[in-house]
């Protein structure tokens, strides 16, 4: 997962007329961290007041502009990150990252003003990496993120998360041992995209049998209405109960359209009730049985899905 555009990789610093070509590189950075469009925006937004704030003399004092707004941005999520575990604590239900649409198939904003624009889709965004990411401490997913994701080295890290380099080194090793214990899918693209593809004809069905073909005996759904719309607190489990779940939600039955769609660049469904986008389905595909499935039905996470 290594990006050219970190400081690690030699590029040298950007001129100050040329730092907004830097905004790609701080939303990419944000959204990892925060899992939030919403609060990926404001970072980058308050990076760039910081960086506007500071004198000529002192802007033309620092040697790599691009260095010193990712090291600002990080301080700024790792912040956040702190003050989020508070609030997710009175979330009510399940807290799930923000759902990406790809965006040839969806826009939220055709002039291209939306940090979903500047998202690379790649396995660092993947659902399911994001929501082992939300089960380290602030310092530990920063750390982790910054040097495995970003190639930042440890010196850089501790100039972010304010440790030593060797306690970065620690903090990335423990996230790293987190990830590690989550098995990675291995699915080829087109295979997950068939499996989703039954899955929704199924679910459309309310084909109880054919669903639980589909899952794995331990099969989890979890969804995230952020008690803005209904949602089960807690996740369902196992296979049976989970194709049951879905069953009594036929597609069909209850007027719900079922769109095959790119969620955080897997193969994923979308859920339309007369137009409007009402779920983001994700997925977690393990072999030929799903695994996972993640529903964002909260309406404050589902804006980048409106049809443009």
């Amino acid at each position: 997962m290594t990006n050219p555009t970190g400081p690690g990789s030699d590029r040298p610093g950007p001129a100050p007329s040329g730092l907004v070509g830097e905004r790609r590189q701080l939303v990419n950075l944000a959204y990892r961290l925060l899992g939030s469009l919403a609060d990926t925006e404001d970072v980058v937004q308050e990076t760039y007041a910081r960086w506007y704030a500071l004198t000529p003399g002192q802007r033309d004092a620092i040697a790599a502009p691009d260095a010193w707004l990712a090291r600002v941005a990080g301080r700024i999520c790792l912040d956040l990150l702190g003050s989020a575990r508070a609030r997710r604590e009175r979330y009510v239900g399940q807290w799930l990252p923000e759902p990406l649409p790809a965006r040839a198939e969806w826009t939220s904003d055709p002039t291209g003003g939306d940090p979903v624009d500047q998202i690379a889709l790649d396995e660092s965004v993947g659902m399911a990496f994001l929501v082992v990411l939300e089960s380290m401490t602030p310092a530990e997913r920063v750390a982790f993120v910054l040097h495995d994701v970003f190639r930042y080295s440890f010196a850089e890290v501790a100039e972010v998360v304010g440790r030593t380099p060797a306690a970065c080194r620690q903090l990335a090793s423990s996230g790293r041992r987190r990830v590690r214990g989550a098995p990675a899918p291995g699915v080829p693209t087109a295979r997950q995209a068939g499996i989703v593809r039954e899955f929704r004809k199924a679910w459309q069905a309310a084909d109880i049998d054919a669903l639980v073909g589909l899952l794995t005996p331990d099969a989890t759904a979890t969804g995230d209405g952020g008690g803005r719309v209904s949602a089960v607190l807690h996740p369902t489990e196992g296979a049976g109960q989970v194709a049951r779940f879905f069953a009594d939600r036929g597609g069909a039955a209850s007027g719900v359209r079922l769109l095959e769609c790119t969620v955080n660049g897997r193969p994923g469904l979308v859920a339309q009730v007369a137009g409007v986008v009402g779920a983001v389905l994700a997925f977690d595909v393990v072999g030929d049985r799903i695994r996972r499935i993640w529903t964002v039905l909260n309406p404050d996470k589902l804006r980048a899905w409106t049809v443009g």
